[in-house]
């Protein structure tokens, strides 16, 4: 996401929930014309192959934090919006000051959400909505602490482990065995960790506990820092490690000596974090306003590598320039991401460098200057992280995005508290009411790209014509990077759809031309639905992005309910494993339709399937948890216009007709008068 700024940010949000709005909610839908609620386009599916990473077995398997996973990839194996019939829905926000700031998902599918200065789990799909479980600081601790909900992340046992502003770091068990979701959910660990630093180091910590994450052997590493650490202010921080086996023992009730558990390294004074941590096999990558390190649990913090990078400083508006705010960090504004092999991260020079560092040695390896096109006396600031795809095959694409304009510049006065956080505490002023005309532009793709001799950066794309302030998100599986953007001559906030081969803008749907339609500098969201992009606003409006690619043809009148319609890549390997035959083709789509008919065909729309209709089979799940060849009598394929084509193209929407049957084989709904079929082709 995008620093400290955002994750500060977010639980402000919260902590203002009881205080009324200062604008007018103002519907998205209110905004849309008949056109664009119901539009379909040419959009090809271009999949790629899927990122190359190592699963944490200490987190979710899923969208587990806000950068998606501890590698900070920004980028999803999930299936997302490709231009069928695409429609912007809404969840309205009743309780909170703002829409939700900061997503991301536990393994059973639930969101996970900041609500009332704490975390809960919420139907974001629900017109207004609504809490199915949380906890709040105030109301179930005595607490007038708050949790930063930015650098949160769900655990491997669907715990939330969540930083909080008086610098403990808590557990909270959300859901019961079975998935349920608890009403009032659990704390099951509390560590004040700034004093048993302290108390470590024999000295006072000056910063507050900014990030956490767990490494691979579960052991939970934590950096302080926050807002701007200047150098010159002399603020002493740390970052270091709870050892797993101090967890465990908490977490099975045990008494357990913090003195022996908690390793710190102590960093420089003026020298501090303001990103979120990395982890990988090789152990916990760490950004500082001045260095990167890799750092291993042993027995303490055991220091492989420390590079320095250079930086010109906290980034502001200068007189007579068109903006009036400014960039978030003294040093690097993104937080780390990594592959395999590298990290990657950029600078700060006046400048802009992409560095890529060697994984085993800290080395920087290659490095390029990016958004460096602009007219002169345009300034970078690259603030949110950075999207990093390893295809595998000696490619890693990164997708930088210029920032600058959009903070406060009261950030940088002396006395500036970041510890108040309201919306315009963080956020530029005129950014708020003008929109994205107050950002300076800058989008470019970097492939670093390794060879005989080593590795070399290449510019792919860039666009200077872009001003983004969204974290935008890659999908592997259509080949595209979202985002959502105002376009400065219509005024129009928007989603948008860039080809990753080219940057081109080959898809885009207005939402309002309001001014604080904008998306809070903050996010996109995808989970595992493979038919929703979420994207908060600055009313109280949570927007997805959907697909409409299911629909009943006997039945035109009524609209199948998006939410229960999912799309989801189905590897090769599963396919043949549950009984698939030959090779499968597109996405398994799996749909629930209530109050059905005893008989009723479902329409599935698909872009991307090719070769001989007649070496098709479509094949669905049965009760039983295997696939199996739907009777040819109960489906066919088509064109939109009702044509059975002989051969398919890639590049045609065609429509999977399917008859299912209440309560048949492919039904997996045990409700009455409900069908619950998944579904996929195989060839």
């Amino acid at each position: 996401m995008k620093k400290r700024a955002l994750i500060l940010a977010m639980i402000t949000f919260i902590a203002a929930a009881t205080s009324e709005p200062s604008i007018n909610m103002v519907r998205a839908e209110e905004t849309q014309t008949e056109e664009n609620t119901a539009q379909t386009s040419e959009l090809p599916i271009k999949t790629l192959t899927q990122k190359v990473i190592d699963e944490n077995p200490y987190m979710a398997a899923s969208d587990s934090n806000i950068h998606h996973d501890c590698y900070n990839t920004d980028s999803t194996d999930e299936v997302l919006p490709v231009g069928i019939y695409s429609e912007i829905n809404v969840s309205y926000e009743k309780t909170n000051a703002n829409a939700s700031p900061a997503i991301f998902f536990d393994s059973y599918g639930h969101a996970v959400v900041p609500l009332l200065g704490g975390l809960a789990i919420r139907d974001i799909n629900a017109e207004e909505t609504q809490t199915l479980g949380y906890f709040s600081p105030k109301q179930h601790d005595n607490g007038e602490y708050l949790i930063q909900s930015s650098y949160s992340f769900v655990d491997e046992s669907n715990r939330l482990v969540c930083p909080t502003n008086n610098n403990h770091v808590l557990m909270l068990k959300a859901t019961d065995e079975d998935g349920n979701v608890l009403p009032e959910f659990e704390k099951v660990l509390d560590i004040d960790i700034k004093a048993a630093a302290e108390a470590a180091l024999g000295k006072t910590l000056d910063q507050n506990l900014l990030a956490v994450v767990f490494d691979y052997e579960g052991n939970l590493w934590f950096a302080t820092g926050g807002f701007r650490i200047y150098p010159d202010r002399k603020q002493q921080g740390a970052m270091g490690y709870i050892s797993r086996t101090a967890i465990d023992a908490i977490l099975n009730g045990e008494e357990t000596d913090l003195s022996d558990a908690v390793f710190v390294y102590e960093l420089a004074p003026g020298e501090g974090a303001e990103n979120g941590i990395a982890a990988s096999k090789d152990g916990a990558v760490i950004l500082t306003n001045q260095n990167c390190y890799l750092l291993q649990a042993d027995n303490g913090v055991k220091k492989i590598w420390e590079t320095p990078y250079e930086s010109a400083g906290a980034k502001e508006s200068k007189e007579g320039d068109e903006t009036t705010g400014g960039g978030l960090a003294w040093g690097s504004g993104c937080s780390p991401s990594l592959t395999k092999d590298l990290v990657m991260f950029t600078d700060n020079q006046e400048t802009v460098n992409l560095l890529a560092l060697d994984m085993k040695t800290g080395e920087v390896v290659a490095s390029l200057p990016v958004i460096d096109e602009l007219p002169e006396g345009s300034q970078v600031s690259v603030e949110n992280s950075a999207i990093v795809y390893d295809n595998g095959a000696g490619t890693v694409s990164t997708i930088v995005c210029n920032w600058f304009g959009a903070g406060s510049a009261n950030l940088g006065k002396e006395d500036s508290d970041s510890s108040i956080q309201s919306y315009t505490n963080i956020y530029d002023e005129n950014w708020l009411k003008q929109g994205n005309k107050m950002i300076t532009p800058g989008v470019e793709r970097v492939d670093t790209i390794k060879t005989e001799d080593g590795y070399e950066m290449k510019s792919i794309w860039c666009r200077s014509d872009l001003s983004d302030t969204s974290m935008m998100k890659l999908s592997t599986a259509t080949g595209y990077i979202y985002g959502y953007v105002q376009n400065l001559e219509t005024g129009m906030w928007q989603y948008i759809i860039l080809d990753f081969e080219t940057g081109e803008t080959v898809f885009s749907m207005d939402v309002a031309s309001k001014p604080m339609y904008n998306n809070m500098a903050i996010g996109m969201y995808a989970g595992n639905s493979g038919n929703s992009l979420y994207c908060p606003t600055g009313y109280l409006e949570l927007l997805r992005l959907q697909d409409r690619f299911v629909y009943l043809p006997e039945m035109p009148y009524r609209k199948v309910d998006l939410d229960q319609a999912m799309r989801n890549v189905l590897s090769q390997e599963k396919f043949a494993a549950d009984g698939g035959l030959g090779d499968v083709e597109g996405w398994l789509n799996t749909i629930t339709i209530e109050n059905v008919h005893p008989n009723t065909t479902v329409a599935i729309r698909m872009k991307g399937i090719s070769g001989e209709t007649g070496s098709l089979k479509l094949y669905a799940y049965g009760t039983d948890g295997t696939l199996k060849e739907v009777p040819a009598e109960k489906w066919h394929i088509q064109t939109e216009d009702g044509e059975t084509p002989d051969t398919l193209s890639e590049d045609v929407l065609y429509e999977v007709h399917m008859t299912v049957e209440d309560g048949g084989d492919f039904d997996l709904s045990e409700t009455e008068k409900e069908i619950k079929i998944s579904a996929v082709l195989g060839i």
